[in-house]
């Protein structure tokens, strides 16, 4: 199979852009033809595109407008293979226009919206799937694709906060190591150059000072170039070894703050999941399935398993995530509650919420916290600096005889 990039006009007359593999030339312009497009210009993809300048994917933001145009189309009685060409021509995602491009011609030619996405896992999750489906299933497709939108803008607002609570500490990390890099290697040497000459012993903070100037003017890109290693190595390490990837995802759940945090958003997303699939009629195993997928974390996957073993023992569901060890008694003390009442649903949405905002509250109080731990950091740098640099000048000046 080939790539190629094509131009092509479709009902409406206007000009569509986009990257589909095929056999051929003739395969290209038979599968153009199939979901309403006339080939008009076409050529072969020779190289695959670099990592770092590769085509964009389809975002969270534009999957929710994806789901938004079906359940409207939907609601409207418009048929499922009209909706799909109109919102294929509409899209401004080149990706998603491709995308689109092969799930129409997989439903034009007798397959379920379901098994379409299923052809392309790297967009369309098991959750996606499991949704869709039980949509068709239930011969409600529209409340299926509600439950994705409430679904993905949750989503998509978790992981905005999520980026909030790395974005600034990582900027200012990278402050941090550029700030003591540049005083070490060229500020410090011209500031204390001229204390070797002062006739009398130096204090140690201020050899210290020296020495670890001297070591920055010598090794300066080993000290930039440590953290990109260590992260490469730490990446390698964790896909190609089962058993370092545990270890260290249990690490971080047991770190005294961060770990509370990870705890957290998984909690609060597989809530999330778990519900909107419960409420699409799905059962609970399959809810269990298809929600442990969006769990990232080693230890509590491995709880995670254990839970869906125990269920399929007999046990019932709080019980089952009470034999894990994972999980906070109150998460166990709503899911029972939910089981008794027959309305395990909107429990389920609670603890989403209630860890939602939990996690928000969580991340303002880690920025507010790193904030002052790495500006203390760079002020004890330069009181360092300070106290040794001028300590021996003014010890200088007191033994000058006058």
């Amino acid at each position: 199979m080939k790539q190629y990039t094509y131009r092509a006009i479709n009902r409406k007359g206007r000009q569509i852009k986009g990257t589909v593999t095929a056999v051929n030339e003739a395969n290209l312009h038979q599968q153009l033809q199939t979901v309403g497009l006339e080939l008009v210009q076409c050529s072969e993809v020779k190289e695959k595109r670099s990592p770092l300048l590769g085509a964009r994917g389809v975002k969270v933001r534009e999957l929710i407008q994806l789901f938004m145009h079906l359940e409207q189309l939907q609601s409207a009685g418009v048929p499922l293979l009209d909706s799909l060409a109109d919102i294929r021509d509409t899209t401004d995602s080149n990706k998603l226009r491709d995308v689109l491009s092969e799930v129409y011609r997989a439903v034009s030619e007798g397959g379920s919206l379901s098994e379409a996405f299923a052809q392309h896992p790297k967009i369309f999750t098991n959750l996606y799937i499991s949704l869709v489906k039980a949509g068709e299933d239930t011969g409600n497709l529209s409340f299926a694709f509600e439950q994705l939108i409430k679904y993905l803008k949750w989503l998509d607002e978790l992981q905005s906060k999520v980026r909030k609570a790395t974005r600034y500490p990582m900027i200012l990390l990278a402050v941090v190591i550029l700030t003591v890099v540049v005083m070490m290697g060229l500020v410090v040497p011209q500031i204390v150059g001229f204390i070797k000459n002062i006739d009398m012993e130096l204090p140690f903070y201020t050899t210290a000072l020296m020495a670890t100037s001297e070591f920055f003017q010598a090794y300066w890109w080993a000290v930039l170039l440590t953290p990109v290693i260590l992260v490469i190595i730490y990446q390698v390490l964790k896909r190609a070894s089962e058993d370092f990837s545990y270890r260290m995802d249990s690490m971080f759940l047991n770190m005294p703050i961060a770990g509370n945090l990870i705890r957290k958003i998984s909690i609060a997303r597989y809530a999330q999941t778990f519900g909107a699939l419960f409420s699409s009629g799905i059962d609970i195993l399959g809810c269990l399935k298809s929600a442990k997928n969006t769990v990232t974390n080693k230890a509590l996957i491995e709880a995670l398993d254990l839970v869906e073993e125990k269920v399929k023992a007999g046990s019932p569901l709080s019980e089952s995530f009470n034999a894990s060890g994972e999980f906070p008694s109150m998460v166990i003390r709503m899911i029972k509650i939910g089981e008794e009442s027959g309305n395990l649903t909107p429990v389920l949405e609670q603890v989403s919420d209630f860890y939602t905002k939990d996690v928000d509250e969580s991340v303002d109080g880690l920025v507010t916290m790193i904030e002052p731990a790495l500006t203390g950091i760079m002020g004890g740098l330069i009181l360092w600096i300070a106290v040794a640099v001028f300590g021996p000048i003014y010890s200088s000046f007191e033994n000058i005889d006058i």
